[in-house]
């Protein structure tokens, strides 16, 4: 490959990054001024028929503003996987840190309950879950926050285990530090860099899981609009030619690429400084 060849790949990638952080700005300024930029309440009737030309996107399926529904269901869609994230690397990265630092008896248990969690398929005990506790945003949140904990504990029991072998920690260890001092003041600043390219990864995933229960009309109920729920809610629209379910397809498929884009140049950048 020639110097101008390698030159003109890298301007490429650089543009697709640029592009991917300009969309992840956009839907956090649409997250953070929702209430401002729906011109109407989203669960307002606008046209007496279904997907009516009127507002900026048309009606959906029953007449309300589909532009409305899609903004209000930026907050709903987005915090909730962010909330789920949350919860998985608490929950995931705080064990998988504890089993790195004492080993013994409760690194094997919490290692096979993770492998347990791992076997089952997400989707079939979100299934199962919901068939008995009943749909809402609480169980959804709690539910995919329990079920992505499994892959963090993994990854970070991973990055802690190289940690906690290195002298520093063996030093520390030696001085009889306490197990919050490990993992705060010695395993943690170590492993916060890929923790957090994880979490960002970890919220794409949250938001096509959620997403597609909602589809399944199990994730957030009506009259609550979230991306996932507006594409199921509107299909019937595409048998005569109408475009109502790709808007909100649109969407979780823009912050889920853009995410994952974002989360690769930034690994790639960190392997780069590696190198060099």
């Amino acid at each position: 490959m020639t110097a101008a060849a390698i030159k003109s790949r890298r301007r490429t990638v650089t543009t697709g990054q640029a592009l991917a952080g300009l969309v992840l700005l956009f839907w956090v300024l649409v997250l953070i001024f929702a209430p401002l930029l729906t011109p109407h309440n989203p669960n307002d009737f606008r046209a007496d028929d279904g997907f009516a030309p009127v507002g900026l996107l048309g009606a959906d399926y029953i007449g309300r503003d589909l532009f409305s529904r899609i903004v209000a269901g930026t907050r709903i869609t987005l915090l909730t996987a962010l909330a789920a994230t949350a919860i998985a690397h608490l929950l995931g990265s705080t064990l998988g840190i504890l089993s790195s630092i004492l080993g013994g008896w409760f690194d094997f248990a919490c290692s096979r309950v993770v492998d347990v969690m791992l076997s089952l398929p997400k989707m079939i005990v979100a299934l199962v879950v919901i068939a008995v506790v009943g749909p809402s945003v609480e169980v959804l949140v709690v539910l995919a926050g329990v079920v992505y904990s499994a892959s963090v504990f993994r990854i970070a029991r991973s990055l802690a285990a190289d940690v906690v072998v290195l002298d520093f920690v063996r030093v520390a260890r030696a001085r009889g530090e306490s197990i919050f001092w490990l993992a705060f003041g010695e395993v943690i600043p170590n492993i916060a860099g890929p923790l957090a390219a994880d979490f960002a990864l970890r919220l794409s995933f949250a938001i096509l899981f959620i997403s597609g229960l909602s589809f399944l009309g199990l994730g957030v109920q009506p009259p609550l609009a979230d991306w996932g729920g507006l594409v199921r809610e509107n299909l019937s629209a595409l048998s005569s030619g109408g475009l109502a379910p790709l808007y909100p397809a649109v969407a979780i498929a823009s912050v889920a690429i853009a995410l994952n884009v974002v989360v690769d140049a930034v690994s790639s950048s960190n392997r780069g400084k590696v190198q060099l």
